[in-house]
C-alpha cells in the first residue's frame, strides 16, 4: 500500500512493515511476520521491483512479530539486516524476551490478533543469524538515508527509524495507534513493553523530530505529525 511517494506499508493495521523506495534501491523497516512474505512480493511487483532491490532491513527491535522474513531476505538474497546492539541477542535467538504482563484486554480484539498471527506464522519467525549494529545518531548508507533514533523502553534496543527524505519515522512498538489486545483506537503506549516508564521518557526524543508520518508496527498509520502524536500518547498514559 502506497502511503505517499516513495513510502509504502507492507501488511495491515495488525502487523506492518514499511518500505522506502528511491532510485538507488529500497530500504525495509521491520519484516512483519512470515506469512506476510507474499504481501511483500505483491508490493514489490506492483512497483516493478524484486527482493534483490532491497538494500537493507532495519529492525526497530528484536521481537518475533518484526523479524518475519528478515532472515529469508538475508539468507536467500544477501540483504543485510541491522539492529541496535541491545536487541541483537533477542533478534538472533540468543536471548528470550521477558514475559511482560499483558495488561487490559478484550476477548474479541485479542482473538483477532492471535488468529491472524497463528494463520500467518506469527509464532514461527526465524531468528536472524547475522546482524549489523546500529546506534543512536547513525545515518545509514542505505536508500533514503535512514537516521537512527534511540527509543528504549519497549525493549532495551528499541529504535525509531527516521527518513527526512519521505517525511516519515517508523517507531516499531515505541507506541501504538490501536491496541491489539483491547481494540482501543488512538495513540497510546504499546502493550508487551519491558519498561513502560522508559518508553514514555523516550517519547521526548520522538517529539523532537519533525516528521508528518509516524508509522507504528501495530495500528493505523498517523500523518498528524510527531508532536501531536506524542501529546496524545502521554494523555492516554495518564
Amino acid at each position: 500500500m502506497q502511503l505517499a511517494p516513495g513510502l509504502h506499508r507492507i501488511g495491515n493495521d495488525l502487523v506492518a512493515a514499511f518500505l522506502v523506495v528511491t532510485p538507488d534501491g529500497l530500504t525495509l523497516v521491520d519484516a512483519g511476520i512470515p506469512g506476510q512474505w507474499r504481501d511483500l512480493l505483491a508490493e514489490l511487483d506492483a512497483i516493478g521491483k524484486t527482493p534483490r532491490d532491497i538494500r537493507g532491513v532495519v529492525l526497530t527491535h528484536g521481537d518475533g512479530d518484526h523479524l518475519g522474513y528478515a532472515e529469508r531476505l538475508r539468507r536467500d538474497f544477501g540483504v543485510p539486516v541491522y539492529a541496535h546492539p541491545a536487541d541483537i541477542a533477542r533478534a538472533s535467538g540468543a536471548e528470550k524476551a521477558p514475559s511482560n504482563p499483558l495488561g487490559p484486554k478484550k476477548l474479541g480484539p485479542t482473538l483477532r490478533f492471535l488468529s491472524y498471527a497463528m494463520t500467518h506464522g506469527g509464532f514461527t519467525s526465524a531468528h536472524v543469524k547475522e546482524l549489523l549494529p546500529v546506534e543512536d545518531g547513525d545515518v545509514l548508507d542505505l536508500p533514503g538515508s535512514p537516521h537512527i533514533v534511540g527509543l528504549p523502553g519497549h525493549s532495551p534496543g528499541s529504535i525509531a527509524v527516521w527518513f527526512p527524505s519521505v517525511d516519515a519515522v517508523m517507531v516499531g512498538d515505541g507506541l501504538t495507534t490501536r491496541h491489539v489486545l483491547t481494540g482501543a483506537e488512538g495513540p497510546a503506549p504499546a502493550p508487551f513493553t519491558d519498561d513502560p516508564a522508559a518508553a514514555l521518557a523516550s517519547l521526548d526524543r520522538l517529539g523532537a523530530l519533525d516528521a508528518t508520518w509516524v508509522l507504528p508496527g501495530h495500528g493505523p498509520v498517523w500523518n498528524g505529525g510527531t508532536a501531536e502524536l506524542v501529546r496524545r500518547v502521554r494523555a492516554a498514559a495518564a
